[in-house]
């Protein structure tokens, strides 16, 4: 099942998908309301979100986002983590810690939970939370 679904609720989305699917967003849906408990979860671009926060560009645009995504995408796990500052984007930062991971600017990208390190998994959790975004 594709990342991005038509649903309204955090609890919709994990019920659209399938098993084993299903259980290990679960999982992973746990270990970030753990870690980050003051991030909201709520649905956005057909995704869990967490952590709503508006953005605003030197240029005037703005928008609405979130802290951190997760989405349920056919051959892997995507894990959001939507900050940077002037050192660069943070999911980068994980690279040599996360080394199971494929790991873009802005992307987590995994099969399993098993496959990563809680420990570093949730060091970035925590610091996407505190950095924001401001390149």
């Amino acid at each position: 099942m594709k990342g991005q679904l038509d649903v309204k609720t955090p609890k919709e989305y994990i019920a659209k998908l399938d098993e084993p699917r299903q259980t290990e967003i679960k999982r992973v849906d746990k270990l970030i309301r753990q870690t980050l408990p003051e991030l909201k979860p709520f649905v956005m671009a057909g995704m869990l979100a967490y952590g709503p926060f508006h953005f605003k560009y030197p240029s005037g645009r703005d928008g609405d986002w979130f802290r951190i995504g997760l989405a349920s995408n056919k051959a892997y796990i995507s894990l959001h983590a939507c900050a940077a500052d002037k050192r660069g984007y943070v999911a980068e930062r994980y690279k040599k810690k996360l080394p199971k991971a494929s790991i873009g600017k802005s992307c987590v990208r995994f099969k399993t939970l098993d496959d990563l390190d809680l420990v570093a998994l949730k060091a970035l959790l925590r610091e996407t939370a505190k950095t924001g975004f401001s390149l």
